[in-house]
Parts: structure tokens; C-alpha cells; sequence
């Protein structure tokens, strides 16, 4: 099968320009998966918890949603893509999965990066998989990255590609994933985005593109530039994600020695004292984040 990414530069609260943006990019394509980044309509540096209500969109009824389950009848592919989701009370930093036939489901971030804490409710969907295009999809959005029980939730459920929507600041993550794909045996489509922003007297995000695509075996396939828009594919066989066997000898997941992971949800008094003895309080007030670096 055919798999890409676009690496686009959204113009921030230009949603239906960053749309029609990523829809001409996908013109040149034939591909039957292809991942956007996150946030890729909307920009990511938000200023207060107001402007992301005003971009934030139900889903799968946002015009967002809707244009993209266009573009997938119209390319005849899977697309999976990042926005600010609006569920009753809640907004959430989230990335769709649509197809030809339509809406497949949402997958809401579960690790929160930075200020995204001021303005996003935590995920609530957990680590699903999705069978289309005739393979196992999982998705994960940017800081889940950081996270390994993510990647290992979707590889235990049996996914062959793992979807990374991104909007990566950090420049650890494109060689991290190399490690990721290397201990679930699986595909994995990072797609970030490129240029950088500066609002509200905030401190300046640059972020590091380098959009990838990277094998079962740690193979960077494609990695794409640090500073320009770009979308590339690249023909995968899915059937590589589904042989876990590292050796003769050895399994990746009958090898797991779960009798002794219990600590890893439920940590023991032993451990108490690598806990925190006290989490640092969020800025709530609209309009201004904790004054600290990201990352």
C-alpha cells in the first residue's frame, strides 16, 4: 500500500485558507493513506482559552471533518488529520480518521504538552485501533510520542501503522520514533508541520518539520526538510507490522514478562519516593501561560 504525509505551514485562525492549502497539496497525490499534522487547519499557539472555542468544531459535523471525508472520497484514501475538537463543555486537542465511505472515529490527545494544559481537556478516548484500507491503524497526536505505553497500547491491539499527527518544537521525536517502531514492530507516519509563531508576547515556537515515515525494523524511510512545505508517499507491505518474531529464539510480545509490569499502573510504596510531591499549579487566567520554556 501507498502511505504519506503532508507537511504543511498553517497561517494561524485561517482555517478555510489552511484547508483549501492542504487540499491543493493533495491533488498531486495517489496514495491510500496520508496523515496531516496537528492542528493543521487552525495554528497551535493559542492565546487563551476563547480563541480556541472560536476554531474548536463538533466532529464529524465541523466543517473541518467534513471537508476532509471530501477529500478522502475524492482521493479515494484514508486521511487522518489534527483540530480542536468541541465535545458539550469540553475542548480537546484532537485528530479524525475518514475514509472513502465516510467518518471512521476521533482519537482525543492523551499527554498534553506545554500550554496545550491551559486550554484542552485531557483525551478520554484512550489508544483504539481502526481496521481501513485494509490494515490496522492507531493514532497518536505529538507529546503522546514521549509516552512509549501509547505506541505498545496500539501494537498490543494489533495495529500495523501508527498515525503521529504532529506539531513537534522538541528535536528529539523523529529519532525517538526510530525506537518506537523498533520495540512494537510497526509502521509508523509522523507528520508535523513547518515555520513558527510568536503571539501574544509569548515566546517564539519554531517547529522542526522533519516529517517521517519509519519501518518495523528503526528504517527511516522518508524523512522530510526541516523548513518547507512538502508531501511525500512511499510503498509499504502492512505484513512487515505483523511479524513479531525478533529471532529464533525470541518474541517480541510472548517474551513480555507481565508479572513484573504491575508497577507500571499501579506503582508500589517502594516507589513513592520517584512521585512528585507536588504538581506545579496552571495559570488559568485567560490570555497568558506559565512563564516557562517548552520542553
Amino acid at each position: 500500500m501507498d502511505v504519506g504525509f503532508v507537511q504543511n505551514s498553517p497561517l494561524f485562525g485561517r482555517v478555510k485558507t489552511n484547508l483549501d492549502r492542504v487540499a491543493d497539496l493533495l491533488k498531486r497525490v495517489d496514495a491510500d493513506l496520508m496523515v496531516l499534522p496537528e492542528l493543521f487547519a487552525t495554528g497551535y499557539q493559542f492565546a487563551s482559552r476563547k480563541e480556541v472555542d472560536r476554531v474548536a468544531e463538533a466532529v464529524p459535523d465541523g466543517p473541518t471533518t467534513k471537508r476532509l471525508i471530501a477529500l478522502a472520497r475524492q482521493r479515494r484514501c484514508v486521511i487522518v488529520g489534527g483540530l480542536a475538537e468541541r465535545k458539550g463543555r469540553h475542548l480537546y486537542n484532537s485528530a479524525v480518521v475518514v475514509g472513502p465511505k465516510g467518518f471512521l472515529g476521533v482519537y482525543r490527545k492523551s499527554h498534553l504538552f506545554y500550554e496545550e494544559t491551559l486550554w484542552f481537556t485531557p483525551g478520554n478516548t484512550g489508544f483504539r485501533v481502526w481496521n481501513a484500507a485494509g490494515v490496522t491503524l492507531g493514532v497518536m497526536i505529538c507529546f503522546d510520542w514521549f509516552f512509549p505505553e501509547s505506541m505498545r497500547c496500539m501494537a498490543l491491539a494489533g495495529a500495523d501503522i501508527i498515525c503521529h499527527p504532529s506539531n513537534l518544537v522538541l528535536p528529539h521525536a523523529p529519532n525517538a520514533m526510530i525506537t518506537r517502531c523498533l520495540e512494537n514492530r510497526v509502521f509508523a507516519v509522523t507528520a508535523d508541520r513547518v515555520g513558527a509563531e510568536e503571539r501574544a508576547d509569548k515566546e517564539r515556537l519554531t517547529y522542526i518539520g522533519s516529517s517521517q515515515i519509519v519501518s518495523p525494523q528503526g528504517e527511516v524511510l522518508i524523512r522530510a526538510s526541516t523548513d518547507r512545505e512538502e508531501v511525500r508517499t512511499i510503498t509499504i507491505d502492512p505484513k512487515d507490522a505483523r511479524r513479531k518474531t525478533i529471532n529464533r529464539y525470541n518474541h517480541l510480545f510472548s517474551d513480555r514478562r507481565v508479572e513484573f509490569y504491575d508497577t507500571l499502573v499501579h506503582p508500589s510504596p517502594e516507589s513513592a519516593h520517584h512521585r512528585p510531591s507536588a504538581l506545579p499549579q496552571k495559570n488559568t487566567r485567560e490570555g497568558r501561560g506559565r512563564n516557562i520554556r517548552p520542553g
